[in-house]
């Protein structure tokens, strides 16, 4: 397993402790409904995320394929989850247009990872 394979397994498993998080203060705030929307994505996001640095790892795919597709979908879901996150607590955006932004993000790291999966690794 490369540094940047451990890397970015760790930022997904951290994604996955703040879905948790995200979802417990959304059931104690207003504004929860978003909230519960972004702690959805992380918790979604997160073991696929895991699974592209483990299949990279494993050697069972083309490894800067795999990585690609982990961090854009990590990129994309800070852009998101970050958004609309900042939007239920703090009441303010990331900036104009950033969860937009991070769906379109995110949309790409999945065709990423369909691409990821069916391109054949090198032996």
């Amino acid at each position: 397993m490369t540094g940047l394979d451990r890397l970015l397994a760790a930022v997904a498993a951290i994604a996955g402790g703040l879905g948790v998080a995200a979802s417990a203060a959304a059931a104690h705030t207003s504004g929860g409904e978003t909230l519960k929307t972004a702690a959805q994505f992380l918790l979604f996001h997160a073991p696929a995320v895991l699974a592209l640095t483990g299949f990279s790892a494993a050697g069972l795919v083309r490894g800067a394929l795999a990585r690609l597709a982990a961090a854009s979908l990590l990129l994309g879901l800070a852009l998101f989850s970050g958004d609309l996150a900042l939007r239920a607590l703090a009441g303010t955006p990331l900036f104009p247009m950033a969860a937009p932004s991070g769906g379109v993000v995110l949309m790409a790291g999945w065709l990423l990872a369909a691409i990821t999966v069916l391109v054949p690794a090198r032996r």
